[in-house]
C-alpha cells in the first residue's frame, strides 16, 4: 500500500478527520490529503517534531499547522493533542512516522483520535 492510500483510505474515508499528512521523522512529506486545503508545510512539521515531548514549548506556544495555530491541550510520549474552536489536530508518533490528523466541527475530537491512533498502532505494529 502506498504512503498515499493511507492517507485516502485509512485515514480520509472514514470521515473521521478533516485533512490528514504523513511525515517522515525528518519532516518530509510522505502523503498529504488535498494540499489546497490543507497547506501544511516541511517548516511547520519540523516544528512540530522539534517540539515533541516537550511539553513546556508546547504550553508555551503551542504548534502551528496547515497554517492554523493550535492550543495545545495534552500529549503522552506518542501522542500530542491540539485545539483551535471546534476544531483540532490529533498526532501520533511512530517508529518512522508522524501522522497528523486535523478535525472541524461536527467531527468529535474523539473521533479524530480513534483513527488516528488506530493506522499509527497499526503502523507500530508492522516496523513503521
Amino acid at each position: 500500500m502506498s504512503w498515499q492510500s493511507y492517507v485516502d483510505d485509512q485515514l480520509m474515508k472514514t470521515q473521521m478527520v478533516t485533512d490528514a499528512v504523513i511525515c517522515g521523522h525528518d519532516g518530509n512529506i510522505w502523503a498529504c490529503s488535498d494540499k489546497e486545503k490543507f497547506p501544511v508545510t516541511v517548516e511547520e512539521l519540523k516544528t512540530m517534531i522539534g517540539k515533541f515531548g516537550n511539553t513546556d514549548q508546547l504550553a508555551m506556544s503551542g504548534l502551528s499547522i496547515g497554517q492554523k495555530k493550535y492550543m495545545y491541550i495534552s500529549s503522552t510520549e506518542k501522542v500530542i493533542r491540539l485545539k483551535k474552536g471546534t476544531s483540532g489536530c490529533h498526532i501520533i508518533k511512530t517508529g518512522q512516522t508522524f501522522i497528523v490528523c486535523r478535525y472541524n466541527e461536527p467531527i468529535m475530537p474523539e473521533q479524530a483520535a480513534m483513527v488516528t491512533e488506530k493506522l499509527g498502532d497499526y503502523l507500530i505494529e508492522v516496523g513503521f
